[in-house]
C-alpha cells in the first residue's frame, strides 16, 4: 500500500501541472480579452465624445447662421427705418394731419416689430462720445464748457441688436 501512496501522490502533481497550465493559460486570455475590452470601451467613449462635440457645434453653427441672417435682414431695413423718421420730422410742421398720423403709425409698427427682433437704438444725444457706439463725423466748439466731448447731435442713429452693434451713432462731437 505504501507503493500505491506513493504513485497516487505522484500522480497528482502531474494531473495538477496541466491544470495549471490551463488555468494559467485561461488566465492569459482573459487578461487579453479584458485588455481588448477595455480599449475596445474606450475607442467607443472617444467616439461618443467626438460625436457629442460634433452636434453641438453643428447646432450651435445653425443658430448663428439663422442669427447672422436675422441681422442681415434687419441691416437691410434700417434704410427704410430712417426714411421713416426724415418723413416724420418733414410732417412735423406740416398742416396735413392724416400724413403726420399715417407716417407715425408705419414706424411704429416697423419699430415695434424690429423691437421684438431684439433691436435697440443707441442713445446717443447729450451723452459722452464712446468709441464703441459711437462714430463722429465731425467736431464742433461746444456751446458750454459741460458739453466738450459730449455728443451734440446725431446724425444718423445708431442701432444694437441682441446687445452687439449693427450700426454705429453717426454723431457731430462738441470740442
Amino acid at each position: 500500500m505504501a507503493e500505491k501512496d506513493i504513485k497516487e501522490n505522484v500522480r497528482e502533481p502531474e494531473e495538477k501541472t496541466p491544470k495549471k497550465k490551463k488555468d494559467n493559460q485561461m488566465q492569459k486570455q482573459l487578461a487579453e480579452l479584458n485588455d481588448k475590452l477595455s480599449a475596445e470601451h474606450d475607442k467607443y467613449v472617444r467616439l461618443y465624445a467626438e460625436f457629442e462635440t460634433f452636434r453641438r457645434r453643428s447646432s450651435e453653427e445653425k443658430l448663428a447662421l439663422v442669427g447672422t441672417a436675422a441681422a442681415d435682414t434687419i441691416k437691410g431695413l434700417l434704410p427704410v427705418l430712417d426714411d421713416c423718421e426724415r418723413a416724420m420730422q418733414m410732417l412735423q410742421d406740416s398742416s396735413d394731419e392724416a400724413a403726420r398720423e399715417g407716417t407715425a403709425l408705419i414706424y411704429n409698427k416697423l419699430m415695434e416689430y424690429l423691437k421684438s427682433r431684439g433691436l435697440t437704438p443707441i442713445e446717443a444725444k447729450g451723452q459722452p462720445f464712446d468709441t464703441d457706439f459711437h462714430e463722429a463725423l465731425t467736431q464742433v466748439p461746444a456751446p458750454s464748457e459741460d458739453m466738450k466731448g459730449k455728443v451734440l447731435d446725431v446724425y444718423q442713429t445708431g442701432y444694437m441688436l441682441n446687445g452687439k452693434i449693427l450700426r454705429y451713432a453717426k454723431v457731430i462731437v462738441g470740442a
